[in-house]
């Protein structure tokens, strides 16, 4: 959820605002004069997550699931030990991880056959606290995985299955992001073959309706309806670094002959970026910084200065292979 929390994304944020909210509930149920420290850390925490909400919009299918699955996780692991934990609060009492477990998936999925019963208010407020982590996964899961999923479907329900492209030897840039925009206009420029795949639909007069493939990059389907498998190279230019992330290894999935180039929009995350090895990693405000401080200390700017400034994992920079 951290990782989350780092990416914007808005699942992440719902997942731990409910965990913070319900460690302060219970912290403050069991020490109301006394509040330790892990109390004034998650309701710092609460109120610093509420205060910058508008901060975590992002949100994408890849990422939704991945989330997803980590916060479906952590809910079963609650209810299975808080379960084993209280077991004596119990009747008849939960001994073993087995009935835990049991116990667990009956209250997250709120059958409740009776069979175990709390009987004391610890035990009662954790069932409350289990049912709700329960209910609110798979609200937050419907609306991070299943709704895109459905509107998709209903996309190619109204547009007809889209055909697969029969370009080869092309360029395939991935994203709507200024550099998108502005690499898109340079190949047009240079007369090279190019298709953008976006998320959804764009009227906007900077890519030529020809050229769009709409659909999600992270998606090996996708990617092989634009012949990303034939392509020379594709050009992740998102806004998100981790959705860059997950289109660089999705092109390597198929398999096939195109380099990749993942854009970096935070120095923090070039490591993290480079780990996925795409053949070329841009990162313009790296790159903007350097190029100012080179001008401002007089230093010369010449071809090579420019080219070093790209990070290239695993090859040699000198090759202009993208």
């Amino acid at each position: 959820m951290s990782l989350g929390l780092l990416a914007r994304s808005r699942f992440a944020w719902i997942t731990v605002l409910l965990i913070a909210s319900a460690i302060l509930s219970y912290g403050l149920y069991r020490h109301p004069l006394h509040p330790t420290p892990l109390l004034y850390y998650n309701a710092t925490l609460v109120l610093l997550l509420v205060s910058f909400r508008n901060q975590f919009s992002r949100s994408s299918l890849a990422t939704g699931t991945l989330f997803g699955m980590a916060a479906a996780m952590m809910v079963f692991s609650y209810g299975v030990f808080g379960a084993y934990i209280l077991g004596t609060g119990f009747h008849p009492q939960i001994r073993d991880l087995s009935s835990a477990l049991y116990f667990a998936i009956e209250t997250i999925s709120t059958v409740g056959y009776g069979d175990i019963l709390p009987v004391t208010d610890e035990t009662r407020l954790f069932v409350v606290s289990l049912i709700i982590f329960g209910i609110s996964l798979f609200a937050t899961s419907l609306s991070a995985i299943l709704v895109p999923l459905v509107q998709n479907r209903l996309q190619l329900a109204l547009k007809g299955e889209p055909l697969a492209m029969t370009q080869k030897n092309h360029y395939i840039i991935v994203g709507d992001t200024p550099l998108a925009r502005n690499s898109y206009r340079e190949l047009k420029q240079r007369n090279l073959p190019v298709l953008v795949i976006l998320n959804q639909s764009s009227q906007d007069a900077a890519f030529q309706p020809e050229d769009l493939v709409i659909g999600d990059a992270s998606d090996t389907d996708v990617l092989k309806g634009a012949g990303a498998e034939s392509a020379l190279a594709v050009l992740a230019l998102r806004a998100d670094d981790s959705e860059n992330a997950f289109v660089v290894l999705a092109v390597k999935e198929l398999e096939g002959s195109a380099k990749t180039v993942a854009a970096v929009n935070d120095s923090k995350n070039l490591g993290r970026v480079r780990r996925v090895q795409p053949d070329m990693i841009i990162a313009p405000q790296v790159i903007g910084g350097e190029l100012l401080a080179m001008a401002l200390n007089g230093e010369v700017l010449d071809s090579d200065a420019v080219v070093r400034m790209f990070r290239f994992t695993g090859r040699d920079p000198g090759k202009k292979e993208v």
